[in-house]
Order: C-alpha cells, then structure tokens, then sequence
C-alpha cells in the first residue's frame, strides 16, 4: 500500500526470514563465518541462542546458502519430533530407505552412509532449528549420533538454534553429556539504539528507497523501547509505522506513527522482560562469538598443522586447529587482521582529524588486578589515531593482558573520522584505554576497536558492564581475548 509512497520496490519489513534482507551488524556477518569455520574445520557440537525474533532462523538459512560445497546440510524445521521420528528425517535426507526398520538397524545404515560420505571428502551438519522444543530423548539421540566416527573423524556436525530456554534445558543433569560436548556458543545479541536505526535503513534501502534517513531520533526511541532490539518485533513496528505515515502523506516517521504502530500492535516498552530472560540463560547467553578471526584466518592462509585453538563454552575445551585463543565472548585474539565485528554507529565516528596528545599507559579495569602494560612510543607529533594504533601493537606484543572490550568493528578505515571518535574518548577520560587494532575482510582493510585490558574473560566481561553510558548504549560489545 505504501510502497510507491516512499518509493520501495518491495515491502521492507517482512517478518519472514529473506536472506537478501539479512543484516551482517550486531555479530550477526561474525557469527555466519564463525559457524561456518566452526563446521568445516573444528569437532564440537555448536549452540546458537536467541530471543525470539532475535535473527536465529535468517542465520540459520544464511548458513545453508553460504556452507561450502563439500558441507551437506540436513536441516531439521520440526524440533517436535521423536528419537525415531528424527532418525526417520536424518536417514530420509541421506536417500536411505528403512521404513519400518530397527533404531539399531537405522543407526547402523546411517553410519555407513555417512562413512560413504567422509571417503568422499564430504561432511555432513544437520542444523536443528527451535532446538529449544527439542525432546529430551530426541537431544539424547542426536548425541549419540554426533559420536559416530571412523578412526579420530567425525562423522557428522550438530548446530543447535534455539531461545535461551535451551541453555536451561541443557543444564539438567540428564543433559550433561550433550551439553560437555558442546564447545561453542554464540548469542544472538538484542540490537542497540544506534544499531537499529541502521538496522531500519538498511532494510529500507535494500527495498529500494533513496532519501535521507526518514526516522526521527524520539521513532527511533520508541521502536528500540518497545522491540527491546529483536529485529521481528523492530520489523512489526517499522511497517506499521510507515503505513501511518502515508495515511498522513508524509514522509517522515515521528514518535506519534510508532505510537500508533505500537497501540495496533499491542507492544510496550519490556526492558525487564529481555533482562530477566538474559538472566534465566545463565553464563552461556551472556558470551558471544570468538571464532571469526580463526574463520578468517583460515579463508585467507594456510593454517599450521601444529597450531592450535582453545575454545570458551562456558568452560574451556582445547582443539588441535589454529594457533589462536578463542572464547564463547569475543573473537579470537592474535588474528587481528582477520575478524570482524559490530558496525560503528555513523556518529561515533563521524568528526574531523583533532589534534595530537601523549598517552599514559592503559588500565587494568574492575575486578582486575593491574597489569603493566609498556607505554606506546608516542611522539609529540603523532596523532591519536596513531598513537592507539601504536597502543594495540603494545598490547599484543606484552602478551600480559588476555582480554578485552571491542567496541565496535570498522569495516572502513578513514583515519580521520577515527580522530574524531578518539578526541570524544579523550574527553571522557578514557583515551589511554581505547586500542585500535588493523583488520582485514574479503581484502578489505578495516579497524578493530577495543577498550581495556584484563587478565581475564570474566574479568572483562564484569567491566562490560560498567562501561561509560555513552559506549554501552551506542554498542554491542562482545570479548576480544588477546595471546
């Protein structure tokens, strides 16, 4: 009804997932690659978890386009079904025909289907979608096949999608042995303020629009409130408010078009809801994502058979595959030029080149004991863009610290935009504490940024959380851990 209105070639918000509208800000492009690395190259079972109307289903058929051609994906829709009935849906998938037959005798045939597979040079994942609605004795099965293997290889790759009631699930103690061979979590983490807005206008403009940003700050405020940042409920509000913005024929969405869209969608501002379900997820749903650097790493150079990685899940889990330290918060450290990472916000870095300043050494944050960390050789002359830049190698280099904040992940990099971003840090008081660290994607030069040094994930994950007001509201921060 609108679309000619604001000259769209298409409705911008659908509710049903259409990967041409999948939005990479947020962790969302780091998660996709991370569990396409994890997939492809580590063992482990690997747990996404959401909210509802998070983004999980639009990853999840994200992944099945992008998974390399050698990965045969099963893809499980129905997470209601019985041990038999999922055996039945797995043996299907792999062209085995046994109606009627055995769970042993299915077992049986899907191992040597699959060992038909790895002989040649094929893997096989099965992506179990609303994973949370799963069956206790269906998860159970699902374990016991992930224990298929020949030799040291296994056979098949589990990815569980699911809301957090499914790291509830898997705390019963009936689940321990399905949860202890899960080795990577990533969440779905809700969208900040600064985020959403280009959340919005991204989907507007892959619908076709062309004009300026046509959401007012207090629309913006109020589709954040009431979506708590879950992009379906953000994806309801949006459409319904352009809808009463072309009743009016105008082409700006104010607070009164949200204020409408929320009324007809009965949707309210339930900031308690999010933090209580964040609460009830325990430490799994607070971390988030370190394998994109490793994916990375491995598109763009040959890994070292020698070399190896340590993934967080809650717990720490040590595999043979890559030189790097890897968390269940943040991105692999040591391989900065290969991650990425959340979008700046346009004025979080939008200024002009400041002038240069020294700068002391950085601090070790709360619940941390300090760690001495050399000053960067700065020079009068040098810029604060430089001088952070100088700050990242340092801190890399003394191998003292293991983790820190990343702010957000630049996938541009403009110097001078950067000074601006780094003369408001100066302002605040907290420039010695921001670090910039060179990253690379697809070829393309981009800028880490990251803020603190810890000695440990907790410890920087307790300081996430007493972040100044102005960075936690403006971005999705995750752990970066450093070598």
């Amino acid at each position: 009804m609108y679309l000619e209105h604001f000259g769209l070639n298409e409705q911008p918000f659908k509710i049903t997932p259409v990967t041409e509208f999948f939005f990479s800000g947020a962790n969302r492009k780091e998660i996709l690659d991370a569990l396409i690395y994890s997939i492809t190259e580590v063992e482990g079972i690997i747990k996404v978890s959401g909210e509802v109307g998070s983004g999980k289903t639009m990853l999840c058929r994200m992944l099945l386009e992008q998974l390399p051609q050698h990965i045969e994906p099963i893809y499980l829709a129905n997470p209601s079904l019985s041990r038999e009935e999922m055996l039945y849906a797995i043996a299907d998938a792999l062209d085995l025909n046994v109606e009627h037959e055995r769970i042993g005798v299915m077992m049986q045939n899907i191992q040597n289907k699959l060992e038909g597979k790895a002989r040649e040079g094929k893997r096989v994942v099965v992506l179990v979608d609303e994973a949370h609605a799963m069956p206790i004795d269906t998860l159970e099965e699902l374990r016991l096949l992930y224990n298929l293997q020949v030799g040291s290889f296994k056979l098949l790759q589990i990815v569980l999608f699911g809301q957090p009631e499914l790291n509830i699930k898997l705390e019963q103690p009936n689940m321990r042995q399905l949860k202890d061979r899960i080795v990577h979590n990533f969440n779905m983490q809700p969208l900040s303020r600064d985020i959403l807005e280009n959340y919005l206008m991204f989907r507007m403009r892959k619908a076709g629009y062309h004009g300026p940003n046509i959401f007012s700050p207090s629309a913006i405020k109020l589709i954040a409130d009431a979506s708590i940042g879950l992009m379906r409920r953000a994806n309801v509000l949006a459409d319904k408010s352009l809808l009463a913005a072309f009743v009016e024929d105008t082409h700006s969405i104010e607070a009164r078009h949200v204020q409408a869209a929320m009324r007809d969608s009965e949707l309210t501002a339930k900031k308690d809801y999010l933090h209580n379900r964040t609460l009830l997820g325990g430490a799994a749903v607070v971390t988030v994502l370190l394998l994109t650097g490793a994916a990375w790493q491995y598109l763009r150079t040959t890994i070292s058979p020698t070399a190896s990685a340590t993934v967080a899940a809650s717990g720490i889990v040590s595999t043979p595959t890559l030189k790097t330290t890897v968390a269940a918060s943040g991105i692999l450290p040591g391989v900065a030029a290969s991650a990425v990472g959340s979008p700046a916000s346009a004025s979080a870095v939008n200024a002009a080149p400041a002038t240069s300043s020294v700068v002391s050494a950085p601090v070790i944050h709360a619940a941390a004991a300090s760690i001495p960390i050399a000053k960067p050789q700065n020079t009068a002359a040098s810029s604060r863009y430089e001088q952070r830049l100088e700050a990242g190698k340092q801190l890399l280099a003394e191998h003292r610290a293991v983790a820190s904040i990343q702010l957000f992940y630049n996938d541009a990099v403009v110097p001078a935009r950067m000074e601006g971003f780094l003369q408001r840090a100066e302002g605040l008081g907290k420039l010695s504490e921001i670090y910039l660290l060179p990253a690379q994607l697809n070829g393309k030069k981009g800028l880490r940024v990251l803020y603190g040094a810890y000695p440990s994930t907790e410890a920087a994950q307790a300081a996430s959380k007493k972040l100044p007001a102005r960075y936690q509201e403006a971005f999705a921060t995750t752990i970066y851990l450093l070598e």
